[in-house]
């Protein structure tokens, strides 16, 4: 088993968590204002059978993006853990291959994410506008991946979608992995009509593929019911072998521990095939990762 998304780090060198208090996607966060550090991880997920981990970035200060990769480098090398490191860079500036090539002397690099997300709710909101997917800047920065061999994760709402779909269309040789399969956080019936518009434009994409993560967060509760919808319909959409799952530990400790969160995972997809079973919660993480 493979757990493609979830962070460690160090409070000191997250100012995202020490600066003044602000909203958060996650609602209150006093819980994560300290270390997680690599031993309480391996704890949280001891007796699930996940044998492999992807580390994506936590938004240290912009200018410290090396830092953070190098430090969780040095986790990797003194306990074997995570084993793969999606990273930061800007894709914002003129040309991004002097950081890309910064990256490039770390062995567990594997992508990069730079997140793209805006909503009309501000505390849902990070990127300055909401439509940076379609920037020709970025587009071109985001092209270079494909010369690295690396990865780019995707995280837009249900709004930005089509826009993004673009993004992938125009970076042909770059996989895409849309995060927490798009963060659905309006579940009316006109909202997941909207979603599931928005993730066939990306599924059309062949070189987009779902993480499957992050379901409590707008609830900020861990829910079964919620967890097999969102599997189902994207499974649905995408097909299995392009889906992956992903803890998001430790935000959805906030209100699960791992334990339950997987098992959740586990049941809603005990109704699929062993082989969609095998892509989901190892076989997909293992390509596009390349564990």
């Amino acid at each position: 088993m493979i757990d493609a998304h979830h962070h460690i780090w160090r409070q000191t060198d997250l100012p995202w968590l020490t600066g003044p208090d602000q909203p958060r996607i996650f609602g209150a966060y006093d819980a994560l204002k300290r270390d997680y550090p690599i031993e309480e991880y391996l704890d949280d997920l001891a007796g699930t059978g996940v044998q492999k981990s992807v580390y994506v970035q936590v938004n240290w200060a912009p200018d410290r993006f090396e830092d953070e990769v190098a430090w969780v480098q040095s986790v990797a090398d003194a306990h074997g853990w995570p084993h793969a490191i999606v990273g930061f860079a800007d894709f914002t500036v003129p040309d991004v291959r002097p950081q890309l090539d910064r990256l490039a002397k770390y062995p567990l690099m594997r992508g990069l994410r730079q997140q793209l997300h805006w909503h009309e709710n501000p505390a849902y909101r990070f990127a300055a506008r909401p439509d940076l997917a379609a920037d020709p800047k970025l587009r071109a920065n985001i092209v270079h991946l494909a010369d690295y061999g690396w990865s780019f994760d995707l995280q837009v709402f249900t709004g930005q979608m089509e826009g993004a779909a673009g993004l992938a269309a125009s970076c042909p040789g770059v996989t895409f992995i849309l995060q927490h399969a798009g963060m659905l956080e309006d579940t009316s019936d006109a909202g997941w009509e909207a979603w599931q518009t928005g993730m066939q434009h990306l599924a059309a994409c062949k070189n987009v593929v779902s993480k499957l993560s992050a379901f409590g967060t707008f609830i900020h509760a861990n829910n079964p019911d919620f967890i097999a919808a969102m599997v189902e319909a994207t499974v649905g959409i995408f097909g299995a072998d392009r889906c992956l799952f992903g803890s998001n530990f430790p935000i959805e400790k906030l209100w699960i521990d791992y334990g339950a969160l997987f098992g959740a995972f586990r049941v809603a997809a005990a109704g699929l095939s062993m082989a969609e079973q095998n892509a989901i919660f190892r076989d997909t993480a293992a390509r596009v990762y390349r564990l």
